[in-house]
């Protein structure tokens, strides 16, 4: 009897081979039948609840896979792609889950019959290029000359990333609101520039766009009340000095033999602070806004004046402002000139719901907005803003990337149909692989139809026979129940979605089918020691 050669730590866990492989391709599966049901307009929406409680309710693939938990290592890879979409393009989240998902679940048997992975990865690489090539040439090319044409077309493309969410009711309302937020940022349009503050109360449709920034009512002392609310041709401070009387610090020690000095202490206080005030007046500054507080003596003496100041306002707040009107956060008053003050057309405080909003609009500098959104429950809120989020982002990568296809299952079906076609002039196992990666690109067109309750092997028919006549942009009608022209229906996305999805789902397939053997170490320290009981002091039990 040979004596058994231990290499590795006792209690690590290894488990190698084909089993390992098709364990793997499982545990995707469950994942993806979680995120499956969310996928187009007629997609159902996941309740999350955190170990803390808080209830999250979200239709966004990314928003859904970032709150599971998941500790499955080879699982977590759908996980990261699903971030990447999200990060590159902004949509397409669950369809570059389902997509990984499908492909595995259809390259399984393969594997299960021992077909080397090397094999079925070199078949998945050659598909994928295949499709990205088809895609370019298939899509769509925008003049961006003509003005019209071409907002137009954004606006197609918002309300298309807009179908499959909360909102997909206001769709006319929110892509016009997202198409001009985006276009007046800068040539680079930076994210950070489009606020979106969130308001209970009201109805979607009171939400509003702001070009410029807005911020909510900071904390007011007395007296603010009489400051005047609006103004134009503005010239703003920006602080970073507490306007305020500082309370003494508490190991202080002031020794003084009569009242007179003590009166004199004080008056050196107040004498600082009044100094302060006066050099900010004399600056000419309509409207003062400090990261840190601005006391009740300062308010009524910017008040006498006819001046606006506001304490505490939050940092990106400041930040935008800054950048929106120009000039520089001062931490000192002892230079404020022209140079380093901000300018805006004009700055108006308004009543919006329970809130009270600051409004600067009409800013010389950056470009920038706020979008300011109404509506009943917290969470719907927070879908809302998730839901633009994908828009805004769709519309920066439309502008950028001149080229769209037709959405709602078609530019799958058309590039299931030429991958069908290619693989019939190969001779060989690569042959079928491809062919399986031809079915696998009908999950989605199919899953479609599934989530809005229609006979899906019906639609399939339709759709195939479409495609093979040579109609290419035909794909799911989902208020039809049928098949339509999805091209003429302005179902309209950017092709760097599509390209950009199948790239992260093919490259997480070749990682899953690469991996044959886990290795997971032993956690260090054994095992985590039981908690005592709890109970009375000392972990004694009651």
């Amino acid at each position: 009897m040979q004596p058994q050669i231990i290499l590795l730590k006792e209690g690590t866990d290894t488990s190698q081979g084909k089993p390992q492989l098709v364990s793997n391709i499982n545990a995707c599966q469950s994942i993806v039948d979680a995120v499956r049901t969310t996928l187009g307009p007629r997609g159902m929406d996941k309740l999350i609840v955190d170990s803390k409680g808080s209830a999250t309710i979200s239709n966004d693939g990314a928003t859904i896979m970032k709150l599971l938990d998941i500790v499955h290592p080879a699982a977590k890879t759908l996980v990261d792609i699903a971030k990447s979409q999200d990060a590159e393009v902004g949509d397409g989240t669950t369809s570059v889950v389902l997509l990984a998902g499908e492909f595995l679940k259809q390259l399984k048997p393969f594997v299960e019959e021992g077909v080397h992975p090397r094999i079925i990865i070199k078949a998945v690489r050659k598909a994928l290029n295949l499709c990205v090539a088809q895609i370019n040439e298939l899509a769509f090319k925008i003049e961006k000359h003509d003005n019209e044409k071409h907002r137009a077309l954004l606006e197609k493309c918002a309300a298309t990333a807009l179908n499959s969410k909360l909102i997909h009711q206001q769709k006319e309302f929110f892509s016009k609101m997202v198409v001009d937020s985006v276009t007046t940022l800068d040539a680079l349009l930076p994210l950070n520039m489009i606020g979106i503050k969130k308001v209970t109360g009201g109805a979607l449709e009171d939400s509003l766009l702001v070009e410029g920034v807005a911020f909510k009512k900071t904390f007011a002392y007395a007296g603010f009340e009489m400051q005047p609310k609006s103004y134009d041709n503005v010239k703003i401070a920006l602080l970073n000095i507490e306007l305020e009387l500082k309370a003494e610090r508490d190991n202080a020690e002031v020794r003084v033999d009569n009242v007179a000095e003590y009166q004199k202490v004080v008056d050196a206080e107040w004498q600082i602070l009044y100094d302060k005030m006066a050099k900010i007046h004399q600056s000419g500054a309509q409207v003062v806004l400090s990261k840190l507080p601005i006391g009740d003596v300062a308010t009524q003496y910017f008040a006498d004046r006819d001046m606006f100041c506001a304490g505490r306002v939050p940092d990106e707040d400041l930040k935008r402002t800054q950048k929106a009107c120009g000039g520089a956060v001062m931490t000192t008053v002892q230079d404020i000139s022209d140079k380093v003050l901000g300018k805006c057309d004009h700055f108006e405080e308004r009543q919006i719901g329970r809130e009270r909003f600051n409004l600067f609009q009409g800013c010389p500098n950056a470009k920038t907005c706020t979008i300011i959104l109404r509506g009943g429950a917290e969470q719907f809120l927070e879908e809302t803003e998730r839901s633009l989020h994908d828009a805004i982002m769709i519309v920066r990568r439309t502008i950028r990337n001149d080229s769209v296809v037709a959405g709602g299952g078609a530019i799958e079906m058309e590039l299931s149909k030429m991958l069908r076609n290619h693989s019939r002039t190969i001779a060989g196992k690569e042959q079928l692989l491809i062919g399986a990666m031809a079915k696998a690109l009908e999950v989605i067109p199919r899953q479609l139809c599934d989530n809005a309750g229609f006979d899906a092997t019906n639609i399939l028919n339709k759709l195939r026979q479409k495609h093979a006549q040579g109609c290419q942009w035909y794909g799911v009608d989902i208020m039809k129940e049928h098949i339509a022209d999805n091209f003429e229906a302005f179902v309209w996305e950017p092709s760097v979605i599509k390209i950009n999805a199948l790239t992260a789902a093919c490259e997480a397939t070749c990682m899953i089918l690469s991996v044959d053997e886990t290795i997971k170490s032993p956690k260090s320290g054994g095992a985590e020691p039981q908690q005592p009981p709890m109970g009375r002091g000392m972990g004694r039990p009651f």
